[in-house]
């Protein structure tokens, strides 16, 4: 077999000569696209793109022309990422507990025993045929639909797809023959042992979309699971009976399944917590819970179908959700507004008749990953990049000038109404012409920087109670209300935010005020929090991501004491008062702070209501100086490696940069566009299409958060750990020396250009972008600098950024993979070594 496959290398690189890697994406790019990517799950495939309204035609002639016709082109490196995709796969503990959710509820049917992408034996033996096949059945135009939301005159639009989508043949629908579905009659228990921190999940099947008593099923998901005031949020979570614990719905056309999930306190086992869960759906069966529960819930789920078709990506995806479970559009965007008659008498009778013995619970635990099965890949020789060429199809259809869009910038002043209210505190105004929520934040420069116990006190906040409410109340009346409230504090920034339907404005900030100024603390929530916190502390030390993309990263860039690292103790929690800490919450309006509103209330109403109800004190409070970290300078290479049980290698190399410089921003953009991001860069074609090194790989030269902030240039690359040694060669030799295209640089320059002026910043993003260039010391919409920077230069220019920011660098690389799958010789040599343990960089 590997004799035979190295004939195939040997044609597949003949034949890569005539092929020009990713000319889709470089078309989309230059389009001005954003947001190209796709995705199969268990009954959908979908392809998406958010294209500047100028360019729809000419992306309807690219579109047709891509799925009018399938010719496999780089068949032979893309094969090559699926690999890496299955064997990424077996990393991820998650990816293993929803196989076996699926194949144990369906064992028969094509939702448990087919997988999105497919079994280890599928992939060692590829057909080109059985692909061809494939599309030739299911991507007809009766099978298929185009779902689109934006700026476009409908008409037009429909004579343009006509245009170049109605030539396509009809073809007879596929068949499908899914297997039958029994179900289960009494529980099903199976387990995934990983790496990763312990949970439970146990599905129930439940009724389809298109079933009338599918309505009644996401009633009963709110009713026992909405984040603020469900049976399982309440009784399991805010009483810290377990660590997290949810449900939610999944949606599949033949039918639903209703999961519930669960992680374990300290000591807690999984079979403790599946009971927990299981007590809730009892609850739900009995009854057990408040009347006005059932209204607040149907409010609740057409307030999120309001939220979610805000943007033309929540609409274009209701449209995908609609078209794939078979719905009518009609029937699929106003199924929740028709609960006025939905009662707790309907919701126990379905609920008793849907959720009896006949549920599937996964457990996943804790320990060594023996089942593993990593797909071996012959080897494969680089593909040429042909860079420069051009197929006629671009030539012909991509050369037609379309009308420009004209960039809109925004004015800040004309767009952000500033006052002050009657206590001196700035009042920032934006109103929401599209629907009736509003959102309304007190915001604060001071965060866990200036007091680490602040942080604390803010995670303390949501299991307490005032003098004249429990905890549980305080989340009841908000949901009754159609609010939400959220206390957040970052490194150096806090925000209260209070958000839901306008006409509770008035209730929900007399409320907001009343637990800001009446919390009471609990000793016992304090306590319970506390054994919380060092759980997850600990879970997290299981989590690569977490591992690799905060630990050592933060080790990377300040060294053992970092802002990840310089946290409470186990000792300073314990010691924390609940008294403390609740005067901290008391005393965050007693300092320097600012109020945005965004909503349909006239200003003149939301002065007059934090008039009354934001009371601070005459002279506010300075912010306590903060902790500075100081970045470490990479001037020598450094290797960071921590040993973690996995098939892939992960490697991030980091460099520091300069000081915050608004000057590098446009060169940096455009260098990010050609060279790093997306996949028509120059590192994810070199990397993954033309030498088939790695599934991801990106590069990214980065604008810091604030003017305190230094650039760094960053590069990544998750690869197979055999491949890790080329892989990093790869990636030194592209930073090494900036590959030159002309083509490819000008379509990234028309790229950023066209993303920029179809960029539109409206409602309260607009203050979000105010606040965004505040914090750079910037007070004016910077995408004007950027665009006519951008628009007159050169790849000499580039090259001159290139030059000075990033050839040369000396790099510190971040490697988590399994030392006896890698070459650790290799990586010594980089540079200087350090295997770091997880308590060093964790720093606990």
């Amino acid at each position: 077999k590997r004799r035979i496959y190295e004939t195939i290398d040997q044609k597949s690189s003949e034949a890569a000569k005539f092929a020009i890697p990713n000319e889709y994406d470089k078309m989309l790019s230059a389009m001005g696209a954003s947001g190209t990517n796709a995705w199969t799950s268990k009954e959908e495939t979908v392809y998406t793109n958010s294209i500047p309204s100028n360019e729809l035609e000419r992306w309807l002639r690219v579109e047709s022309e891509r799925f009018g016709q399938l010719v496999l082109r780089l068949f032979h490196t893309e094969l090559e990422a699926v690999y890496e995709e299955y064997n990424m796969s077996q990393d991820r503990d998650g990816s293993r507990v929803w196989k076996e959710l699926f194949e144990a509820l369906f064992p028969e049917h094509t939702y448990g025993t087919q997988t999105t992408i497919g079994e280890g034996e599928h992939l060692k033996n590829p057909s080109m045929f059985n692909i061809q096949a494939y599309f030739d059945m299911h991507y007809v135009p009766n099978n298929m639909a185009i779902c689109l939301a934006g700026d476009f005159d409908m008409d037009e639009t429909i004579a343009l797809i006509d245009q170049y989508f109605g030539a396509m043949p009809v073809s007879e629908k596929p068949h499908y023959e899914p297997g039958p579905v029994v179900g289960p009659s009494r529980p099903i228990r199976r387990e995934v042992v990983g790496k990763e921190s312990e949970s439970v999940m146990i599905a129930f099947l439940a009724p389809k979309p298109t079933n009338p008593a599918n309505t009644t099923l996401h009633v009963a998901d709110g009713i026992l699971s909405n984040g603020q005031a469900g049976l399982i949020d309440l009784n399991l979570v805010q009483s810290q009976t377990v660590l997290d614990a949810g449900s939610f719905v999944y949606d599949l056309s033949e039918y639903s399944v209703h999961i519930l999930s669960g992680e374990p306190r300290d000591g807690q086992t999984l079979e403790d917590v599946e009971k927990h869960l299981l007590a809730q759906v009892d609850k739900l069966k009995n009854g057990t819970y408040p009347d006005w529960l059932v209204g607040a819930v149907a409010n609740d789920l057409q307030l999120n179908q309001v939220r979610r078709i805000e943007s033309n990506r929540g609409r274009a995806g209701a449209f995908v959700d609609a078209f794939i479970l078979g719905m009518d559009w009609e029937f699929y965007i106003s199924r929740f507004s028709r609960l006025g008659t939905m009662n707790k008498e309907r919701v126990s009778n379905f609920a008793k008749e849907t959720y009896k013995e006949n549920y599937v619970v996964v457990y996943k635990r804790q320990g060594e990953n023996s089942d593993a099965e990593k797909v071996d890949k012959p080897a494969i020789t680089p593909v040429q990049a042909n860079r420069e060429a051009e197929s006629a199809f671009v030539s012909k259809h991509l050369g037609r000038d379309v009308e420009n869009i004209s960039p809109r910038w925004v004015n800040y002043k004309k767009s952000i109404s500033d006052e002050e209210l009657a206590s001196g505190i700035t009042l920032s105004y934006i109103p929401n012409e599209t629907n009736e929520l509003f959102s309304l934040s007190y915001i604060l420069d001071m965060g866990r920087d200036h007091d680490p116990l602040l942080a604390l006190a803010v995670d303390y906040l949501p299991y307490l109670g005032t003098d004249e409410y429990t905890a549980a109340e305080l989340q009841q009346e908000f949901f009754k209300l159609g609010l939400s409230f959220d206390v957040f504090t970052s490194r150096d920034q806090s925000y209260v935010t209070l958000s839901g339907l306008a006409s509770s404005l008035e209730d929900g900030v007399k409320l907001f005020e009343h637990i800001l100024n009446s919390v009471q603390p609990d000793d016992a929530a304090l306590q319970g929090l506390v054994g919380d916190i060092l759980k997850e502390r600990q879970d997290d030390k299981s989590n690569k991501n977490v591992i690799l993309r905060s630990a050592m990263l933060n080790f990377a860039r300040y060294g053992s004491k970092s802002p990840f690292t310089d946290r409470l103790s186990e000792d300073e929690l314990r010691a924390a008062s609940g008294a403390d800490l609740v005067q901290r919450i008391k005393d965050m309006t007693t300092f320097e702070h600012r109020v945005f509103y965004y909503g349909p209330d006239k200003e003149e109403k939301v002065t007059s209501v934090l008039d009354q109800y934001h009371l601070v004190p005459k002279k506010l409070q300075k912010y306590p100086s903060p902790v500075e970290y100081k970045p470490l300078d990479t001037k020598r290479d450094k290797v960071l490696f921590v040993h973690y049980d996995m098939v892939q290698a992960q490697v991030m190399m980091m460099s520091k940069s300069d000081d915050f410089n608004r000057r590098n921003m446009p060169m940096s953009r455009l260098f990010n566009t050609y060279f790093g991001s997306g996949l028509s860069s120059i590192v994810f074609q070199e990397i993954r299409e033309t030498r088939a090194l790695a599934y991801s790989a990106w590069s990214s030269y980065t604008t810091p958060r604030t003017d305190e902030d230094p650039h760094y240039l960053m590069a990544y690359v998750a690869t197979q750990a055999d491949k890790m040694p080329e892989a990093i060669v790869a990636m030194q030799d592209l930073l090494g020396e900036l590959p030159y295209g002309e083509t490819q640089f000008e379509a990234a320059r028309e790229s950023v250009l066209k993303k920029i002026a179809s960029d539109r910043i409206t409602k309260s993003s607009i203050y979000w972008n105010r606040e965004s260039n505040r914090r750079r010391g910037i007070d004016r919409d910077y995408r004007e600098d950027i665009y006519n920077h951008v628009e007159n230069s050169t790849f000499e220019d580039l090259q001159f950024f290139f030059d000075k920011k990033i050839a040369d660098n000396q790099y510190t690389y971040l490697v988590i993979a399994d030392r006896t799958k890698v070459d650790m010789n290799m990586l010594k040599g980089l540079g200087e070594f350090q295997e770091l343990t997880l308590e060093e960089i964790f720093g606990y």
